[in-house]
């Protein structure tokens, strides 16, 4: 009885997590993993033909790849065959690089949308960029991990905008889902393409490396916000 109680709670923390407000929380925390299955994007899977996709997971205080494993493996439509991955996590430092970087080309591969003070952003300037890459790792940190970042986040902020942004190649995606529970259709669109930054960013790399793996922006979890960083 004592495992199954635990289960049920482990698989609402990850499924429907729930937030007690305090000076940072949120009411709608993040959830522990993102699903990235872009390459699937517009493609019709015959009957009995294999197809893969990737779920990243944060959660470092439990286990929750079987739980996670159990979730997909109820898809009606879908028998799940196999699962790869996920016996060692991998660690990513978020120290500063040792060698200048004063230019960067970002690649937004998956619909993207940055929140600003006044709505959500145009274009994807550096400086809400990168601060809301800080706060999306400083919330998995918080909820999953040893706490949040213990970094000065106002001088963060304010060393990142002054990258300048050079190029801005960007085009807007309109995609929905219609969720399976309530029956709504939600928006799931934002913006992709490239830009160039330009500046002293030797210290944001390994941030936009981070995001790689955890998306930046609105719902991440469903694979939106996936970046690729190249330093030219």
């Amino acid at each position: 009885m004592l495992r199954g109680a635990l289960g049920f709670v482990l698989q609402n923390s990850i499924f429907r997590p729930t937030s007690v407000l305090g000076p940072s929380g949120l009411a709608d925390p993040p959830r522990p993993f993102v699903i990235r299955a872009a390459h699937l994007d517009g493609c019709t899977i015959p009957a009995g033909s294999p197809f893969s996709f990737n779920v990243h997971c944060f959660e470092m205080r439990h286990a929750i790849v079987d739980q996670v494993t159990q979730a997909f493996a109820r898809f009606p439509q879908a028998e799940l065959t196999s699962v790869t991955g996920g016996d060692a996590p991998l660690a990513l430092s978020l120290t500063s690089l040792s060698e200048p970087v004063d230019r960067v080309t970002v690649r937004f591969v998956t619909p993207t949308e940055l929140k600003t003070d006044g709505g959500l952003a145009e274009r994807p300037e550096f400086g809400v960029l990168a601060s809301r890459i800080r706060d999306r790792v400083s919330s998995l940190r918080e909820r999953y991990d040893d706490g949040p970042l213990d970094i000065d986040f106002r001088a963060f902020g304010e060393r990142a905008a002054r990258v300048r942004m050079t190029r801005c190649d960007l085009r807007q995606v309109d995609v929905s889902r219609r969720s399976s529970r309530t029956g709504q259709v939600h928006s799931i669109g934002g913006f992709v393409g490239e830009a160039d930054y330009e500046g002293d960013l030797a210290e944001f790399v390994p941030y936009l490396q981070a995001a790689a793996w955890t998306g930046v922006g609105r719902q991440t979890v469903w694979g939106k916000g996936a970046l690729e960083t190249c330093i030219i």
